[in-house]
């Protein structure tokens, strides 16, 4: 009996297994908090612009940066750095666990015979 050509493929919107869909979840969560920092930097900015003058936003500064610079050219990568690692991290413990419940066998080699 063949499998359908469908049954094969791994697509990232239709995870299979209860691993890939824990793995796919923290994609979506690791996007979403880059999604929000973007969003809510700009929108930081944007505020501060309204609520006070534009003279004011590129008098404040953050280590000899306009604030604004520095959110947008600074934090966002910094940020983005940030989650890769949190994401790392937690892929690792990720893989280690699920390698716990395979390795159930030990492959012996010649050497150790004799």
């Amino acid at each position: 009996m063949e499998e359908s050509r469908t049954d094969k493929e791994i697509s990232f919107f239709r995870p299979r297994g209860t691993a890939m869909r824990g793995e796919v979840r923290v994609i979506w969560l690791v996007l979403a908090g880059w999604f929000v920092a973007i969003v809510g930097t700009q929108a930081f900015v944007y505020l501060l612009e309204v609520n006070y003058s534009e003279l004011l936003l590129n008098e404040m500064t953050f280590f000899n940066l306009p604030i604004h610079f520095w959110l947008t050219g600074q934090l966002l990568p910094l940020w983005f750095i940030i989650l890769c690692v949190l994401f790392n991290i937690w892929m690792d413990r990720h893989a280690a666990r699920r390698l716990d419940g395979a390795l159930r066998f030990r492959i012996r080699s010649g050497r150790e015979e004799d």
